[in-house]
């Protein structure tokens, strides 16, 4: 029978340390209840505690966490849907770069990884990884290359090469960056568990099919090493679509522990053209992928990953949204016009765009909504005349502009009564319903 977190507490030593990460031992109890913590995190655990809390309380897939400052996480997931709870940290791409490519071409597309930057709902976006292949001969190339791509764009790495003579340099050159070892296999676990152990990277591993791969996470974790990453051998996207299904739920149903790990998937740089090879990349991230790693860099391919990505791993539970405040658009003066919306960010930044589109400059209100759209908010009593009125009045608007009209969307054409009985002395104007048509009514109310 599971614990409950009050439970839990009673077996932990009660010191409030926070060295586990927590502020107190009962918000550890809650995380251990929730499967979202391992008792390991705790350095002063009874062996009572870790008898009792072992292995059955440890989240079903392990949180592995890259980067000199671990803040590229993967795993910790708790469901297979995300509308029964949410998915916690999103898929990581990656991009490759082959030792065997030309030095312009690599310097290019490092510095294409180091600044590229993708502006979505308020939130800038990066490359996570960078992966470095070899297909020379020389291990040398292979371990330069693999200091400079760090050097470079300060990315933790996956370092992939057939060598364990040429992974162990390369991991040895990168120390310190907590990077991906790629791929041990039956034959060559002991050799480069050592040099990730020793460098303080994780080891991807692999096999042929599903039996051998469980068989070699469960010998690793018995030999003391389970920072580890699963890389499958799989023929078709319909057998990776499969796999990635199967050993997901058997961790997350069956709390089976060999498979608690997340995913690690190359994608073929000889499959096709670049929409071809996305395919196989929204698997990855629909599909409880952790890292994926494109044959390429290409921007246009990266928008539409990220922006479904974005949509994937947004907690349904928690909408979007941006702060309540007044925000310039362009270089308002007191005598700007003032428009309002609700502080959903998708409906902020649509709305945004199109007034900076117009052309002008002005103000745009936005009070909190609790991340509701026009509509929605409109219907739940969030966005209301008394309620806007009320926040205007609270962030001092009347004394930041001379101006005494506002404009609402027209969706909430009705509020504008009640939003002149809140602010005496103002005019309502009632804006068009939709966004797009924000311009025209500009140009022909405003100008």
């Amino acid at each position: 029978m599971a614990l409950t977190g009050l439970q839990i507490q009673k077996l932990l030593p009660k010191t409030n340390c926070k060295e586990c990460g927590s502020n107190t031992c009962l918000a550890f109890a809650m995380k251990l209840a929730a499967r979202k913590a391992e008792i390991s995190m705790c350095p002063y655990a009874s062996d009572e505690a870790i008898q009792t809390l072992g292995a059955a309380y440890e989240p079903p897939v392990k949180l592995t966490a890259l980067g000199t400052d671990k803040s590229l996480k993967l795993g910790e997931e708790t469901v297979l849907y995300r509308h029964e709870k949410t998915f916690v940290h999103q898929t990581a791409f990656a991009v490759n770069i082959d030792d065997t490519e030309t030095p312009e071409t690599i310097e290019q597309t490092l510095q294409n990884i180091k600044n590229y930057v993708l502006e979505r709902v308020g939130e800038e976006i990066h490359i996570d990884m960078v992966a470095i292949t070899q297909k020379s001969k020389n291990s040398d190339t292979f371990v330069n290359l693999s200091k400079k791509a760090w050097e470079i764009t300060k990315r933790p790495l996956l370092l992939r090469s057939p060598d364990p003579a040429a992974l162990t340099a390369a991991a040895e050159a990168v120390k310190g960056s907590r990077s991906v070892l790629c791929s041990a296999t039956a034959e060559t676990a002991d050799e480069l568990r050592a040099a990730a152990q020793k460098n303080g990277h994780v080891l991807a591993v692999t096999a042929p099919g599903l039996d051998e791969l469980a068989a070699l996470t469960a010998k690793l974790k018995q030999d003391g090493f389970n920072d580890l990453l699963l890389e499958f051998q799989t023929h078709s996207l319909a057998e990776q679509f499969q796999t990635n299904t199967i050993s997901r739920r058997a961790a997350i149903k069956d709390n089976y522990k060999p498979f608690g790990y997340p995913t690690v998937t190359f994608l073929d740089s000889t499959a096709g053209d670049l929409l071809e090879n996305a395919v196989p990349a929204v698997n990855e991230i629909c599909k409880y992928g952790g890292i994926c790693v494109l044959p390429t860099f290409d921007p246009a391919q990266l928008v539409a990953l990220m922006t479904l990505r974005l949509n994937i791993y947004t907690d349904p539970q928690k909408p979007i949204q941006v702060e309540p405040k007044i925000y310039p658009i362009g270089e308002p003066k007191p005598d700007s016009p003032v428009f309002v919306t609700t502080n959903f960010s998708l409906t902020y930044f649509i709305v945004s765009g199109e007034i900076e589109n117009s052309g002008i400059s002005a103000y745009l209100l936005v009070p909190e909504c609790e991340g509701m759209s026009v509509l929605t908010a409109w219907a739940a009593g969030k966005f209301s005349g008394a309620t806007i009125g009320k926040f205007a009045k609270e962030i001092g608007l009347e004394d930041q502009v001379d101006t005494r009209e506002i404009i609402i969307p027209g969706y909430v054409a009705q509020i504008s009564g009640e939003l002149e009985e809140s602010l005496p002395g103002w005019k309502v104007l009632v804006g068009p319903q939709d966004a797009g048509d924000l311009e025209s009514f500009i140009k022909a109310r405003l100008s």
